[in-house]
């Protein structure tokens, strides 16, 4: 089985991303050679869409599963029949590859998060985005 994991980095030592469609990297992992591989992930800076052009290149990728922290309604839409989803996974890829081993994984049937979560300056303060929470809101409105 091929399966997709969204990726803080290029290794196995790596944190699972919390977010899917914005995540750093994904791993693909093909769990019957036991073979992987880390791409880039071309969406991170994408000024939309990021989830459904991440969920379709999983798809065109030929993964039969995705394993993230988070994943929101309109790339869970994408995925939905095509891909299970193990949404909620906070470890290492390498954890994530045996927690799909050994079973213990649930897989998700709906968006853990609202749409457009992971965009900077929408209040998920990932790396490449902070959460406006300063003074304004992240509204251009700081003056006192």
């Amino acid at each position: 089985m091929k399966i997709a994991i969204s990726s803080t980095g290029p290794n196995l030592q790596s944190t699972v991303d919390p977010r899917f469609g914005r995540c750093q990297y994904l791993v693909f992992y093909d769990s019957e050679s036991e073979s992987w591989e880390a791409e880039p992930n071309p969406n991170i800076s994408a000024s939309g869409g990021a989830g459904i052009r991440t969920a379709q290149g999983v798809v065109d990728k030929g993964a039969e599963a995705v394993i993230t922290g988070n994943i929101g309604p309109n790339a869970m839409q994408v995925l939905a029949g095509q891909v299970r989803v193990y949404a909620g996974f906070n470890g290492t890829i390498e954890e994530a590859m045996q927690a799909l081993k050994t079973g213990s994984l649930a897989s998700s049937s709906s968006a853990t998060v609202a749409e457009k979560t992971g965009m900077p300056g929408t209040g998920f303060s990932g790396p490449t985005g902070g959460g406006g929470g300063g003074r304004g809101g992240g509204r251009g409105r700081g003056r006192w």
